[in-house]
């Protein structure tokens, strides 16, 4: 009887142990996909902000990394190339060459 009860203690344990490597293997891949979600939002976000500084003068980018569409009146609509997709509105002063952020928003596709 005490042999039976010893070992269903270590089918116990064992069970417990494959649970939390497969909790721990789960753990180790959320935070890997949490941390390439980042790289590509950053990406996004500062191909934004180049295309952004250089509205004005668009020429100067050699290979830009976004797409820019006028919305009208000095209104100018950037979204990035790249997966995830960042788009911005954006008002550039004519007199100043000033580019500001109105808002922006992640384009789902």
């Amino acid at each position: 009887m005490i042999l039976a009860w010893v070992l269903s203690l270590l089918t116990l344990l064992s069970m417990m142990v494959i649970q939390l490597e497969r909790l721990t293997a789960l753990e180790v891949m959320s935070v890997n996909t949490y941390v390439e979600a980042q790289k590509g939002f950053i990406a996004a976000e500062n191909a934004l902000i180049e295309c952004e500084q250089h509205l004005s003068n668009i020429t100067v980018l050699a290979n830009p990394g976004c797409h820019i569409q006028s919305a009208g009146k000095n209104l100018w609509l950037i979204s990035s190339k790249s997966k995830p997709s960042l788009e911005a509105l954006i008002f550039l002063d004519e007199k100043t060459n000033i580019a500001t952020r109105l808002n922006w928003r992640q384009n789902f596709e």
